[in-house]
């Protein structure tokens, strides 16, 4: 078998063979495939697209290039959860520690954030003395005591993944809907959980802009999931606007702990409540996803959700203190408020431009290697479909100085498209499969 002959196949639109496939990802990773070879194969497929068997024959081939992670030996259905990203997106705060609460054991890999969109392992990291670097051991123990553990995707975790991912990355070939689809599916089979919920988002502030690539990738996913014999579920949500209020990690991580006590806002409330239902529902809990929205209510607002929450923080070495005073975590030194220039309806929020301001800032990282500054960021007061008055509060910048908010101000301004006739607040979850 050449290289040279299967990029030439996939070049020409021919189907390659699992064999196939599975030579190339293993002579890649073993360093016997060249970067060069390997980014024309990409830029092949991302011309010619995979078809089905190919793309689960990729993720299969992915998952199997490392460790795999063995949860068996905690009790029940273990759920897990992944987002393809978006800005101010602290689902996994609100959401992991409700479903723990509902007795759904939670064992979960997350990523850090790159580009304008944050990670949820920076987010735990800024909560004082947090340790997001646990081995495998103390992972599954602590599973296995408290029902919950977060951790830092382990290097041997589809080391194809990373160094794919990275080439991709150089020679633009990220938005290929089968190489996105491998490349998470991979990772979530070789985590080891049996059901996985998926957050697949679209729109200004997503990776997948558009709702009908979206929509693909989403139906990819489950399907080869499916296949694996795991049960795999997705929902289809807006990302035409920041998640939330709160764009920075610091801030991220104070308005998680507001929605754990019930106090969040009703976005990311409503995210949670579906994508915990449907959590607690692929675990057996309950027979239907809407009474599993029923329960994970019940367990936010009667402070289980918060409980579970202290106790990852304890159980990882974090300061519990930040849940009764946010002022615990990282603050900027400087807090410039921005006054709306004009009364009127938001008709629109430039979200991707408003996640690349706070990267900026220093909220997120340009290469992986980057300082994350936990405590910059933006706090938005109104989003598509307030009214608002001319001088009120339009958005807080976190700065680390006072040039610093000055040089992104004009850009944080014009991400705010306002109109004379009111607007209707868009719908944040569209589809479930």
């Amino acid at each position: 078998m050449r290289v040279y002959d299967l990029i030439w196949k996939k070049r020409e639109g021919g189907e390659l063979t699992a064999a196939e496939i599975a030579f190339l990802i293993s002579g890649f990773v073993n360093g016997e495939i060249p970067d060069y070879q390997m980014s024309a194969w990409c830029m092949a497929v991302f011309f010619r697209g995979m078809t089905f068997e190919e793309c689960a024959a990729l993720t299969l081939a992915m998952a199997d290039s490392g460790e795999k992670i063995d949860l068996t030996e905690i009790p029940g259905i273990k759920v897990d959860k992944h987002s393809t990203g978006g800005v101010g997106d602290k689902t996994s705060l609100v959401l992991l520690p409700l479903v723990a609460a509902a007795g759904v054991p939670v064992a979960k890999m997350s990523g850090r954030g790159l580009g304008h969109t944050g990670g949820t392992i920076d987010k735990l990291e800024s909560i004082p003395g947090f340790r997001t670097e646990l081995d495998r051991d103390q992972f599954l123990k602590q599973v296995s005591r408290i029902g919950i553990a977060l951790m830092g995707q382990t290097k041997t975790l589809v080391p194809a993944d990373k160094k794919l991912y990275a080439l991709r990355d150089l020679t633009a070939t990220v938005e290929s809907i089968p190489l996105i689809a491998a490349s998470i599916v991979s990772k979530k089979l070789a985590a080891g959980a049996d059901a996985v919920v998926l957050d697949v988002k679209y729109g200004d502030g997503a990776l997948m802009r558009d709702y009908g690539d979206a929509l693909k990738l989403a139906r990819t996913m489950v399907e080869i999931g499916n296949r694996t014999g795991r049960r795999f579920k997705a929902i289809l949500s807006n990302m035409d606007q920041p998640l939330g209020m709160a764009i920075g990690n610091s801030l991220e991580v104070a308005e998680a702990i507001a929605t754990l006590k019930g106090e969040g806002p009703s976005d990311l409330t409503e995210l949670c409540m579906t994508l915990g239902g449907l959590m607690v529902f692929l675990a057996g809990i309950c027979e239907t996803p809407e009474a599993g929205k029923g329960i994970i209510w019940k367990i936010l607002t009667s402070g289980a959700g918060l409980a579970k929450f202290k106790e990852l923080i304890e159980a990882q070495g974090g300061n519990p203190g930040v849940l009764e005073d946010p002022g615990m975590l990282p603050t900027a030194p400087v807090v410039e408020r921005i006054a709306a220039p004009r009364s009127g309806w938001i008709e629109r929020l430039e979200c991707r431009a408003l996640g690349l301001a706070a990267m900026e800032l220093g909220a997120g990282r340009t290469l992986l290697d980057d300082v994350i500054r936990p405590e910059v960021g933006l706090k938005i007061h109104a989003k598509v479909g307030a009214y608002v008055e001319k001088g009120a509060i339009l958005v807080e910048i976190h700065a680390r100085s006072a040039d610093d908010a000055g040089k992104v101000i004009p850009r944080v301004l014009n991400c705010f498209r306002f109109s004379e006739e009111p607007v209707k607040e868009p719908i944040l979850i569209n589809e479930s499969l």
